[in-house]
């Protein structure tokens, strides 16, 4: 069962991340293409030497291949928390927990580190910060999973006492808490260079939480269809055959 589930889930993630490829391509990459051309026009006293990777492989090959990863690993550590999330959550079916755990993956690994540490458009982000920047970006990350994980345990915990609505409102509220003094406590390094244009930000950073949205969204919507109806066919075909009333004749 955890080797389909496992499979399903990489599959729906390549199929997720052909959706965000779209979106990439249509609002990502002209800001990319903005970015880059304010570095070159910094930097036109200087010398450059030759393209290691062209920008034409970089924004179809090379893009390609990274969503399709992202995809495929992405779909795989879903699968995984699906498998212990379902039947864990409430009287929830297959469509309804993936769509929770796609909403929790979302908010633990894309929400909070965004908020705190964006995206940055490539050449134009200070060179001197990229190691702590990088640092900084998946400690948020640990952060979320970590903040998420144990929201899911206080609210479950809560559940008996409290009900449902006041638990997960009880676990909210301290996860938003957990999140906000953490933020508060955490350096912001100098990561955009003066006089970069702030509409090229702005839309960069929202193509890039669309991509994520869109990726998210599907994979969520995706596995959760497949599974629900791998499972109803599995129940159907284990049924045993109920003898009308009175027995056979």
């Amino acid at each position: 069962m955890m080797r389909t589930l496992l499979i399903r889930g990489m599959l729906a993630g390549v199929a997720a991340a052909a959706l965000a490829l779209m979106i990439a391509w249509i609002y990502g990459e002209p800001q990319v293409g903005h970015a880059i051309s304010f570095e070159e026009s910094r930097a036109a006293a200087h010398e450059h030497g030759e393209e290691v990777v062209s920008r034409t492989v970089q924004k179809t090959t090379g893009l390609i291949t990274a969503m399709v990863f992202y995809g495929v690993a992405v779909g795989g550590l879903f699968a995984i928390a699906f498998a212990f999330a379902y039947g864990r959550i409430g009287a929830l079916g297959a469509r309804a927990t993936a769509a929770l755990v796609a909403l929790g993956g979302f908010v633990a690994i894309v929400g909070v580190p965004f908020l705190k540490y964006p995206p940055t458009p490539p050449a134009v982000g200070n060179p001197d910060t990229i190691g702590s920047r990088t640092a900084l970006y998946f400690g948020m990350v640990a952060l979320g999973v970590l903040a998420t994980t144990a929201a899911v345990i206080v609210q479950r915990r809560l559940l008996p006492r409290l009900g449902t609505w006041n638990a997960t409102i009880a676990a909210t509220a301290g996860f938003a808490v957990v999140v906000a003094v953490v933020y508060r406590f955490t350096p912001k390094p100098d990561a955009v260079a003066d006089g970069f244009p702030a509409t090229v930000l702005w839309d960069f950073r929202m193509a890039s939480l669309g991509i994520q949205v869109v990726l998210w969204a599907t994979l969520g919507l995706l596995f959760g269809a497949l599974t629900e109806r791998s499972l109803d066919q599995r129940t159907s075909t284990q049924s045993p055959h109920i003898s009308p009333p009175g027995g056979t004749r």
